[in-house]
This record gives C-alpha cells, sequence and structure tokens, in this order.
C-alpha cells in the first residue's frame, strides 16, 4: 500500500524549468566596488550606522605600583561608596591600598583602636 503525496502546488513551474537556460553571473571584480572613501560618504548620506566598535575612554583606571602590600581585602560596598573612595585616591594620587591606610589612620585618630 503506498501513500501519494499531497500536491504543495510547483507542478506546473516545475515541468516548466530548464536549467539550461540560466547562466551564472558574472563575478564582480574589485575595480567594480567603490572606493572606501566614496562608499563611507555615500553611507553617511543615507544615515547608515557604522557596526565597529566604538573605542571608549577606559573607566576603570590601573593603579598597580610596587608597594609591598601583598594581602588581599575585599568588601562589599556600594558603588557611590566605591567611586567616591576612587575619586579621593585619584584625586591624591594615590593607590587604593594607600588610600585605605590613611583612612584606617584618620578612623585610629578619631575613634581609637578597641
Amino acid at each position: 500500500m503506498t501513500k501519494e503525496r499531497a500536491s504543495l502546488g510547483f507542478d506546473d513551474e516545475l515541468d516548466a524549468f530548464n536549467p539550461s537556460e540560466w547562466s551564472p553571473r558574472k563575478p564582480k571584480s574589485a575595480n567594480d566596488r567603490p572606493k572606501p572613501e566614496a562608499a563611507r560618504q555615500i553611507a553617511q548620506a543615507s544615515g547608515f550606522q557604522s557596526r565597529e566598535p566604538v573605542k571608549e575612554k577606559a573607566v576603570n583606571t590601573q593603579r598597580r605600583r610596587r608597594t609591598g602590600r601583598n594581602a588581599q581585602f575585599n568588601i562589599k560596598a556600594k558603588p557611590e561608596t566605591i567611586d567616591a573612595f576612587c575619586a579621593i585616591a585619584d584625586g591624591q594620587g594615590w593607590g587604593l591600598g594607600e588610600t585605605l591606610e590613611y583612612a584606617v589612620a584618620l578612623l585610629n585618630e578619631k575613634y581609637g583602636a578597641r
């Protein structure tokens, strides 16, 4: 028992198709392409947005120096506190470890070690 497939409606088109009537397209040569500057001007005129990545200034600056500080101290803080801490360090030209040492010294003066 064989089942006949349902027609998709392309029978007439496939019967009329002759592959010898088709000829491959002639490949474009490098001379046919517009110059990069002309292509850029055409793209700008038509409002095309480039997909090239935009180089942005690095927000996080490296503060590595050889200071003898080799112990790590990880804490969680609010982003505003971290930004303020880094702004103080950058403003004074200190590293983050040095800024922490000054902060601890000031807290010791005010509250004393307990």
